[in-house]
Parts: C-alpha cells; structure tokens; sequence
C-alpha cells in the first residue's frame, strides 16, 4: 500500500522543485565517477598483474563495505542528519577515487576499493532517503525514474569517457577527473537548498535488528540481490568479454546499454504508478532474460549491442519498479533502514556475483557466466510470479 496516496496534500505538491533537481543533477555526477572507473578499474588491475579471480575480490569488496556501512544509517543521521551523512559520504567517495592512483598493488587496491565502498554505501542510500521524502507520493515512481535519469545518462557517457581518458591520457588523469566528479557533487549537493526536516538529526529505530533490516523490504530485497547478481557479472566482466570475443570497443556495450535505461526509465514510472510494479517488472525480467543469453552465444559486435539493448531495457525497467515499491510498503520514518535494506541486498548481489562468477570465468570462460545469470533471472521471475499468485488468492487483488 502506498501510504502518502492517502494524504491529498501530498498529490498537489510538485514534483520538480530546486532540492529535487540540484540532487539528481548531485547523484548523476557521484554515479559518473564511480562508472568511469567499471571498464577502467579491471584494466589497471590487470596492469599490475592482477588475476581474474583478484579483480573480482577487489570490485566485489566495494559491494560489501557499502553493505556494512549502511546497518550504521540511523546512528549516523542521528549524529549528523540526513544531508551531513550525504555530504560525508561524498567526500570518502572523492578521496577513495583520487587514492587509485597510489594503490598500485592488490593489497592497496582492495583497500582503496573498500573505503569507496564506505562512501558509496552512505551516498546512495541517503540519496535514496532523501529524495523519497521529497517526491510527492501519488508521483514517486514517476519521481524515482526521473531521478535517476540524470545518473542513467552519465551511466552511458562515463565508461566511454573512462575508457578515452585511458586511452589518451593515462590512468592518472583518470582518477584526476572521477575525483573531480565528486567534488561538483558535493558543491550541488550544498546548493540544494534541502527542506529543514531534513536535516533533522532524529530517525526511527528501534533495538536489535529493526535498526539494520526493515521487514517490510525484505522481500523487495531478496528479488533486488538476485537482480544485483547480474549486473555485477555485466559491470565487472563485459569488458573483458568484448576482449575474448574480439569486439574492438567495449565502451558502446554501455552507451547502448544506458541509453535504453534512459528510454525504460522516461516511460515504466508511469506505467508504475497507473498500473502497478508487477506491469513493469515482469517485463523488464523477460527482456534481460533474453539480453544475459545473447551475451552466453555472443559471436560479433551487433549481437553484442543487441544484448547491451536488452540488458538496459531490462534493468532500467526493474530497478526503479523494485525500490518504489518497496518505498511505499513502508511508513516515511522508516525509509532510510528500508533504503539500506535494499541497496545492502544489491550490492551483495553485485558484490557475490563478481566474486563468484569471477571464478567461473577462469574456468569455463567470460560466455559462460552470462548463461548462469540468465538462470539467476529465471529465479527471479519464478520467486515474484509466486508471490503474485500468493497475494491475489490471499488478498482478493492482481496488484501487491
């Protein structure tokens, strides 16, 4: 149930206010310095002799610094407030990124990777927080797409710009740029003019484990990991794929793959909110179903851009829809433990999925991880379609 839709004032307040857009405007230039380095950050570990089983400990040790770091949300809002714990959590990004250049071994690397994993982990899930506050209820699937078209744009420029930046200037412009990225973040995120209940350094919480999972996103959580398991074997491998398959630029893998999350993201918030999470989700399972198979046989770079295709519509469909929904299962006071709760859940997704499909592709290839995902997906759809069934037999209702 969407608790804020009872609430007519709510409906009437609007959606693109100065904190609403200087935010997204924030949250895409954070995402474009993590993005630069996804095709890059492989490469300069590869450099310094990393195997493929150390690059995916190293990506995937980022995922679970951001997993524990968010079971400290609520202490940290109450110390600092909501946009102080978004603005530290920029400027760990910011210094984690410019320390790249320095951690020129596999020791020092996963280090660095841990403490931008500590910043990430705070900055999205505060975004998140933050801007579910803002978003007027009767609008916030529409508003959560939107939000993140910005970020989604920058998701498709930045691996391309990453991989030019390598190419031209080296890797220490590299990580000179990405910094950079994070230190306009912070100046937006400063700018925002936020509401003053923001700041507010109270949260809801109570002892033991409703201070670090909210029960209500639980199982929006368990669908967003196994959809994180995914993304992390196309994040942290689909360069390296592009390699195997002789594919000369695996950057168009991400402009195509993000520009179709820009196209999924303008049109499902919509339908989200007009028909439901089940319209959009579903769906979008199927075509990145179809997208991880093309990517198992890929033979030649426009089967490889079909694929990008897929896995874009796909997932720029189902992540929104997913943590919408969960937004409104659960009261506003418990939005950031259910944001954590979610993002813990896909970030373990990306965090496992790297590490363990990293295995697999030193033993049987970069294709064949691709068709265990597809089997990850079909999970999914199983799990979720289940829990339909559940709810319209026990609830008299086709919408959860």
């Amino acid at each position: 149930m969407n608790i804020d839709r009872m609430n007519p004032a709510v409906v009437k307040e609007p959606l693109w206010t100065r904190a609403f857009i200087y935010l997204a405007v924030s949250n895409a230039l954070l995402a474009s310095g993590f993005h630069m380095l996804i095709p890059t950050l492989p490469l300069f570990i590869a450099g310094f002799g990393g195997t493929d089983a150390q690059i995916g400990l190293i990506m995937g040790s980022f995922t679970f610094s951001a997993v524990l770091i968010r079971f400290y949300t609520v202490q940290g809002i109450n110390r600092l407030g909501k946009t102080n714990f978004l603005l530290w959590g920029i400027v760990i990004c910011m210094i984690a990124i410019a320390g790249y250049y320095w951690a020129t071994n596999v020791a020092l690397s996963l280090s660095t990777r841990i403490l931008h994993g500590v910043g990430f982990g705070i900055a999205t899930t505060m975004y998140a927080t933050i801007v579910s506050d803002i978003i007027p209820g009767s609008r916030r699937g529409e508003g959560m797409g939107y939000f993140g078209l910005g970020s989604t744009l920058l998701m498709a420029l930045a691996p391309a710009i990453g991989v030019w930046v390598v190419d031209s200037y080296g890797f220490a412009v590299l990580f000179a740029v990405a910094a950079a990225s994070q230190v306009l973040a912070f100046v937006w995120t400063q700018a925002s003019r936020m509401p003053a209940a923001l700041v507010s350094h109270a949260e809801a919480g109570s002892p033991e484990m409703g201070r670090l999972i909210e029960r209500q996103a639980i199982f929006p959580a368990v669908l967003s990991l196994l959809l994180g398991i995914c993304i992390g074997g196309v994040l942290s491998f689909v360069t390296l794929l592009a390699r195997e398959v002789h594919v000369a630029n695996a950057g168009y893998f991400f402009l195509v793959a993000t520009s179709n999350v820009f196209l999924a993201r303008l049109v499902t918030g919509r339908i989200f909110d007009q028909k439901g999470p089940a319209w959009v989700i579903i769906p979008g399972a199927v075509v990145l179903f179809l997208g991880l198979m093309i990517l198992s046989k890929v033979s030649s770079p426009d089967a490889f851009l079909w694929a990008a295709a897929c896995y874009g519509l796909g997932t720029g469909s189902m992540f929104p829809a997913l943590q919408t929904w969960m937004i409104n299962m659960v009261t506003p006071e418990r939005r950031s433990i259910a944001n954590a709760t979610f993002f813990n859940a896909l970030d373990t997704g990306v965090g496992g999925g790297a590490i363990v499909l990293g295995i697999l592709a030193g033993q049987s290839g970069y294709q064949s991880i691709y068709f265990y995902s597809a089997n990850v997906v079909v999970c999914f759809i199983v799990l979720y379609i289940l829990y339909l069934v559940r709810q319209t037999y026990g609830r008299s209702t086709l919408k959860p």
